[in-house]
């Protein structure tokens, strides 16, 4: 099921530090009573995707996949769960995306 999301479904985003944590999370309320918390490590590749296609004067499409990143590769402080780049070409993501938005109607 593919669920897009308006502006006018989201009543009200909260960015908030959890008592006892040191990360920074992202509450998205919605219209219909759902909330959608994220994690630091997510909202920071949805942005490093969003920016990767929005500012790029001629790229359409980036691909990020969830990976284990063993500690001894990983940056200290980062999850051990990582949104890294795909290999998979422009192409192919969007290709992707059109059959999935497709199947959805």
């Amino acid at each position: 099921m593919i669920k897009i999301l308006k502006n006018e479904d989201v009543t009200k985003v909260i960015a908030f530090i959890p008592p006892g944590h040191v990360h920074t999370r992202l509450m998205i309320v919605l219209r219909n009573g759902d909330i959608i918390v994220l994690q630091h490590a997510t909202v920071d590749g949805i942005i490093r995707a969003f920016t990767a296609v929005s500012l790029h004067p001629v790229r359409r499409a980036f691909e990020l996949v969830g990976k284990y990143v063993p500690k001894s590769k990983r940056k200290p402080g980062f999850a051990e769960w990582q949104l890294v780049e795909s290999s998979r070409s422009e192409g192919d993501v969007l290709d992707e995306v059109a059959r999935l938005l497709e199947s959805s109607e």
